[in-house]
């Protein structure tokens, strides 16, 4: 029997966990790893922002339902943890939330706001005057651009382009693997991180028309400061297997950063630059038949 628990704020928790070859299922109410000569490992669920299951990796109903109980964010990935096959989806619980967010993406003139406070973060400076999201895309792709040749100039790896084709991730030089692995895996931390607060991945502002476009914007934030950096620097220093150890780089690296304390209230001060409030219920709404119980876990928790 599983005792009931209130979910960990976002900001509590252990990044991530990446699990290959084993069987996920629920012994004594908790969160196991079994492997093929039946020993269990013990995974603390609850303290984890989101776990990635590589091939070989089985999870039964009884483990995905205390991984959405405890908001705890389940990805299906390739080896590598190099593509995105399926995510679980924990968090979204708050309509207030989806439609502040939508109402931003739907007005332009919000929506140019929240891309400027963006690009204000990003670069730590006012963005050009009178330029639309167009011309800001394109003066931060050339930064961007910059921003690579500069660590690679600065961890003495060749650098040509940025290259990535999910069908042949192979096809592609060893630096440009390790930054897609590093990426994925801000990837996934950030999807859970919107979730728990109450957002959509898929409703974005400079990034659109994509299942996780908001995810993109919010990692872009901190991908220069984290992922990028960790990936010229496991190709620089040319130990083991490379995108084996961008992950473990990545996990310690998010952990120093305090990221998990970082990107929801990141989130909220990038949407509250639309300057509008958080929408209230209309007064025809039907009022709350059970009155929500006191929460302790971020905004978006299903409790």
């Amino acid at each position: 029997m599983r005792l009931e628990s209130n979910p960990i704020p976002m900001r509590e928790r252990t990044s991530m966990a990446w699990l290959q070859r084993g069987s996920i299922e629920v012994q004594d109410g908790a969160l196991v790893l079994v492997d093929k000569d039946g020993i269990r490992t013990h995974l603390p669920v609850g303290g984890l922002a989101c776990i990635f299951l590589e091939p070989g990796t089985s999870i039964t109903h009884a483990a995905v339902a205390l991984a959405a109980e405890v908001g705890c964010l389940i990805q299906w990935v390739g080896e590598g943890g190099v593509r995105l096959y399926s995510a679980g989806q924990p968090g979204g619980a708050r309509s207030d939330r989806l439609l502040y967010q939508a109402k931003l993406a739907l007005d332009d003139d919000l929506r140019i706001k929240v891309v400027r406070a963006m690009y204000r973060f990003r670069f730590r400076e006012e963005p050009p005057a009178r330029r639309s999201i167009d011309q800001l895309r394109g003066i931060e792709g050339v930064r961007v651009r910059t921003m690579y040749q500069l660590l690679a100039r600065q961890y003495g790896v060749p650098w040509d382009s940025r290259k990535y084709d999910p069908k042949h991730f192979d096809s592609a030089n060893v630096v440009n693997r390790c930054l897609s692995v590093a990426n994925h895996c801000l990837y996934g931390l950030c999807e859970a991180a919107i979730l728990a607060a109450g957002y959509a991945p898929a409703i974005g502002f400079l990034h659109t028309g994509k299942p996780l476009s908001f995810v993109y914007d919010i990692a872009d934030l901190f991908k220069f400061e984290t992922a990028v950096p960790i990936a010229f620097k496991v190709v620089a220093a040319n130990k083991g297997d490379p995108q084996r150890e961008t992950r473990w780089y990545c996990r310690n690296s998010f952990r120093k950063h305090k990221l998990l304390d970082r990107i929801i209230p990141t989130i909220e001060e990038i949407l509250a630059a639309g300057g509008i409030p958080l929408p209230k219920a209309h007064e025809e709404a039907m009022p709350i038949a059970i009155p929500n119980e006191e929460q302790t876990g971020d905004a978006g928790h299903r409790t």
